[in-house]
């Protein structure tokens, strides 16, 4: 039958008859380049259904930062003062980011113009980030058939590509450091467990290169200089310690810091910082376990080489404490910031670092979260940990040391599920893998009658091999039920990942959609309205104040100086914004008129329904501001431990600036059918204070939705 089919072929086709090795080389590089595809084309929902734009808030800067970069060359940004951010103080750009996202969409840039693609530099900030999630599959692949089998690195590609976990930092538009740090980060976890399986000193330099991406692109760098340490450690302590793994951590480490060394906001700390000293131990750890290898090789003399062993590691242990000790007591050795406490001790940012606990990624992560970014991969996630211990090599130690610390930290903050989610679907990959082949396996065996059997076999081996071939059908049968639940399981993982990233993950903060009365969609674009407003009618140098959540947005859409913004490095100046916002007006006035305020912006969502508004924000505005200015106390604006806004709030809290710039006018308008005017409908009540009258401020502008409002600050002369 296969010959028929081949004669009605054209005689060149006909003489191509591929080998079985060169049918499995095709379809998996048909495989890989389809999940290639699929993993670019999943993330263009946002494009396809708003336009292509930017999301979020960060992504603002950094589109910002690149633009500056296209326009003005290297040098230029590397030395660029910004004077437009956290005014009176500016800041320095080229020495407080990590300049790894901007660079490299700068460069695709300029390849496309190269080839004559006459793109804008906004469409190539959208597209980098599903461009380098379809280059992290290819790595998946790579990673997977390094640590169990080129089956396991296809079906760790294909989980990757569509996973929720990732694809949150991945969409078109989503222009930020993850969108490139993910990718470096498994690409630099691959050159190295590749660089200790064949301590190649080739894959040793990749890897310190690939660390290097990483560290110009993310802060999450450290997590992978604290990872590789603890890996070569446990190799050394579970007697895994080779020439290879000596060749590849030197390599990597000694090249990797001084190449990290170059970015400016890195610096020194890879020498100085308390977060690196761990990498540092054990590169001297392992030049003494290279020492004692050497010395036990010339002694040839166990007794004399374990007073030896004994005194070594008493020199070498006194030592290591010493100078951790002077280093730490000098100040030499900075210790760990608080962001890194705040990874080991969950309760430590909200007890010391309230800037930090107010943002919403940075919460301890819900059971809900893990299974709305996961699904399937978390019952997966065990049954790949039992297939590595069952087969523990250096390659899957890494692998389960990996997915285990990184699950640890996705629980203690929900930024870094995705860290977490290519060990879970790498994890995940050899599960299904091995399941798979498994079922297929038992499948694939044909079942034998006894009656064959015993006229192949004689006596006693007839009656076994008949016994045995008797349970082979129900084998078959429960293998193909198996498979086939399989299947719908990885389906429906399919399904859901589908659905998450186009309802989830697909709509830009910036423009907020919602359902109407009749189910059609409504759109409030009232951010970008408010921006233009702001760019058209109003002085150049005029500055304004808002919480820092909309600093990065007002200064690259509108185009105007702000007072604090999305960096966060002077917790003082936030500090002092959200005592203006949790003062009386003319207390706020007075400090308004400290840092030269023109406009005030506050975003308010009490029509609408938007609860991400500065109401619901406002207590962590008295708390950043009551940890630097006493004045402000958290219970002043509560009652008997309650927050609240209708008739029932505080004095304090019915009378502070925030409350009148968001309800002024409010209690005029009515926002529900058979609901009182001045009905919130984000808190559910009726507000407390409907007389609003405003002093030193005036309305300028208020979007058609009223999610933004903004109130311009009357001069001295003008106060009446």
């Amino acid at each position: 039958m296969a010959t028929a089919a081949l004669d009605f072929l054209p005689a060149p086709l006909r003489s191509l008859r591929l080998k079985t090795k060169q049918q499995e080389l095709l379809l998996r590089v048909s495989a890989l380049a389809l999940i290639y595809v699929l993993a670019f084309a999943v993330r263009l929902f946002s494009v396809l259904r708003y336009e292509s734009m930017i999301h979020e808030f960060d992504p603002y800067f950094n589109y910002r930062t690149t633009l500056f970069l296209s326009e003005h060359g290297f040098s230029e940004f590397w030395n660029w003062f910004d004077s437009e951010s956290w005014y009176p103080l500016g800041r320095v750009v080229g020495g407080t980011l990590f300049p790894g996202l901007m660079v490299t969409a700068a460069l695709l840039h300029r390849l496309l113009r190269a080839l004559s693609l006459a793109v804008h530099i906004r469409e190539v900030c959208v597209l980098t980030a599903p461009f380098f999630a379809a280059n992290t599959t290819l790595v998946a692949y790579a990673f997977g058939r390094e640590i169990w089998d080129s089956g396991a690195g296809l079906v760790a590609a294909a989980l990757i590509a569509i996973c929720p976990g990732y694809i949150s930092r991945s969409v078109a538009g989503s222009y930020d450091n993850e969108g490139v740090a993910i990718f470096a980060l498994l690409l630099t976890f691959y050159f190295f467990v590749r660089a200790v399986n064949t301590g190649s000193l080739a894959w040793a330099l990749a890897s310190a290169f690939g660390y290097f991406y990483m560290v110009s692109a993310w802060g999450g760098y450290v997590f992978i200089i604290n990872l590789l340490p603890l890996y070569v450690l446990v190799l050394l302590v579970t007697g895994r310690y080779s020439q290879r793994l000596y060749v590849a951590y030197n390599c990597m480490y000694v090249l990797g810091m001084l190449l990290a060394m170059q970015i400016r906001f890195v610096g020194f700390q890879h020498v100085q910082s308390g977060e690196h000293m761990a990498a540092m131990g054990v590169f001297f750890l392992l030049q003494v376990f290279f020492f004692l290898d050497w010395v036990k090789y010339l002694l040839n003399d166990a007794r004399l080489f374990k007073s030896f062993l004994r005194i070594t590691l008493t020199c070498v242990i006194t030592v290591g404490a010493l100078a951790l000790g002077i280093g730490t007591a000098s100040g030499y050795i900075s210790p760990w910031t608080g962001r890194f406490y705040s990874l080991l001790d969950p309760t430590y940012a909200k007890d010391h670092i309230p800037i930090i606990a107010s943002v919403s990624e940075h919460q301890p992560t819900a059971w809900s979260s893990f299974m709305f970014d996961f699904h399937i991969l978390l019952f997966l996630f065990p049954a790949g940990l039992y297939f590595c211990f069952k087969r523990l090599s250096d390659a899957t130690i890494f692998i389960v040391m990996y997915g285990l610390t990184s699950m640890y930290f996705a629980g203690v903050m929900v930024r870094l599920i995705l860290v977490a989610a290519p060990a879970v679907c790498l994890i995940s990959a050899i599960a299904a893998s091995a399941t798979i082949k498994n079922l297929t396996t038992l499948v694939r065996t044909k079942s034998k009658s006894p009656q064959t059997a015993s006229g192949k076999a004689t006596g006693s081996k007839a009656a076994a091999k008949g016994a045995v071939d008797q349970s082979l059908p129900f084998q078959h049968n429960a293998a193909i039920a198996l498979l086939l639940g399989a299947f719908y399981l990885l389906s429906r993982y399919a399904v859901h990942c589908t659905w998450v990233t186009s309802e989830a993950y697909s709509s830009p903060s910036i423009v907020l959609a919602a359902r109407g009365h009749n189910g059609g969609r409504v759109i409030f674009d009232d951010y970008r309205e408010a921006y233009y407003w702001l760019r058209q009618n109003t002085p150049p140098d005029a500055k304004i104040m808002s919480w820092w959540d909309y600093g990065y947005q007002i200064t690259a859409m509108g185009n105007r100086t702000v007072i604090v913004d999305n960096n966060t490095w002077n917790n003082t100046h936030i500090a002092t914004v959200g005592r203006a916002m949790s003062s009386y007006e003319d207390e706020a006035y007075e400090i308004m008129q400290s840092l030269d305020v023109n406009y005030v912006l506050v975003v308010f969502g009490g029509v609408t329904g938007y609860s991400s508004d500065d109401i619901n924000k406002f207590l962590w505005m008295v708390r950043i501001g009551g940890g630097v200015f006493p004045v402000i106390k958290e219970p002043d604006y509560l009652v008997n431990g309650e927050y609240r806004i209708d008739k029932g709030a505080a004095p304090k809290m019915l009378n502070c600036l925030m409350y009148k710039l968001c309800y002024y006018r409010f209690g005029e308008l009515t926002t529900e059918y058979g609901k009182p005017p001045g009905y919130d409908r984000v808190r559910g009540v009726e507000i407390g204070n409907k007389d609003i009258k405003l002093e030193y401020l005036e309305e300028a502008f208020t979007t058609s939705n009223w999610i933004v409002r903004i109130y311009k600050v009357k001069p001295p002369k003008n106060r009446s």
